[in-house]
């Protein structure tokens, strides 16, 4: 998987240059600062996909002793590079228009740098489509989000087109600021959502996603014994995860059994969650007075309170620091 991801982020490094080059050239033969902007977040889209390229070799790295967890959030930390040169690219790019808008400059040859870019961007889109694609199957939040960048790229270009058509067709050359204005505050509010992503990972922020998806597999495979299942988490480390949660078991189990039932939870959840995944499961014994009311566990022996509920499984409840048995679900 690792050998698979290099190769899709080299394919965005290599592209990433020639399209920049094809960008700069349709710069200088006519002189506007709205293809100006395309080229500029081409920069960025070198910079990022070589950046991308060493976080996901690091990320590949195996545990040691000063990162027991792995590198995988070096992910999250590309991807918020790169969306802070998306917005400095934006701001650069206010910053030409507004010169242009004192100092204006006729342009040349509009034809055929659109078709230049046009080409470019349609090779952008392809290529973003692919990676975003290979992101969800690899579960890389760095060529995800390389993707997604490089699909951005490709619907500013074709907009920029648009702007361009409209500016050749008129012959108002003040119009190229405006417009190099306007997809500038597109890309920078592409470039934020890229950061707001990467601060989450970050800052271990709850991913819904992640823990739907295990609140499903445990659902899927619930067993009787496992009476209650509460304060689990789900921490995101680039494609890796880390489980955390409390299983409660019949309080009369001898620790065999005990470790038995805590390696088939560990088991369900490796096998069945997408990625590398680690479970820590601590176990908690029933309280007999607190869970036999909704104790799934058949013909128990030592059952003080009949059964008279089910506690329905679900990513609020079972992320909360506390046994079920307060629960009010559906009856039996």
């Amino acid at each position: 998987m690792n050998k698979a991801k290099r190769h899709w982020i080299i394919v965005s490094f290599v592209v990433s240059i020639i399209l920049l080059i094809i960008k700069f050239y349709s710069f200088h033969i006519t002189g506007s600062k709205a293809i100006l902007t395309d080229a500029l977040e081409s920069i960025v889209n070198v910079v990022a996909s070589g950046f991308a390229f060493y976080s996901i070799y690091l990320s590949a790295q195996p545990r040691d002793q000063n990162h027991p967890y792995g590198h995988g959030k070096i992910e999250f930390f590309s991807a918020g590079i790169e969306g802070v040169l998306i917005i400095l690219a934006g701001i650069f790019i206010i910053y030409q228009s507004i010169i242009a808008l004192v100092y204006p400059v006729e342009l040349q040859m509009l034809p055929f740098g659109m078709v230049l870019v046009g080409a470019s961007g349609l090779a952008n889109g392809v290529l973003g489509k692919l990676l975003a694609q290979k992101g969800k199957e690899y579960h890389s939040l760095t060529l995800e989000a390389d993707g997604k960048h490089l699909m951005t790229d490709a619907i500013s270009s074709f907009v920029l087109i648009l702007g361009v058509g409209v500016i050749y067709l008129t012959g108002y050359y003040i119009l190229d600021s405006v417009f190099s204005m306007i997809f500038s505050m597109y890309i920078i509010y592409n470039g934020y959502i890229l950061v707001r992503r990467s601060v989450a990972g970050l800052m271990d922020e709850r991913n819904p996603a992640s823990m739907e998806w295990a609140v499903k597999v445990l659902n899927q495979n619930r067993k009787n014994n496992w009476i209650d299942i509460h304060n689990m988490r789900v921490q995101q480390y680039g494609g890796d995860k880390h489980v955390d949660l409390h299983l409660t078991l019949p309080y009369y189990f001898e620790l065999n059994q005990v470790h038995d039932e805590v390696e088939n939870v560990e088991d369900v959840l490796e096998e069945n969650m997408p990625g590398n995944v680690e479970v820590f499961v601590h176990a908690d014994p029933c309280l007999p007075e607190k869970c036999c009311h909704y104790c799934q566990v058949k013909n128990c022996a030592v059952r003080k309170y009949p059964k008279s509920k089910k506690i329905i499984w679900n990513a609020s409840n079972m992320s909360k620091n506390q046994k079920h048995y307060h629960e009010l679900s559906d009856a039996l």
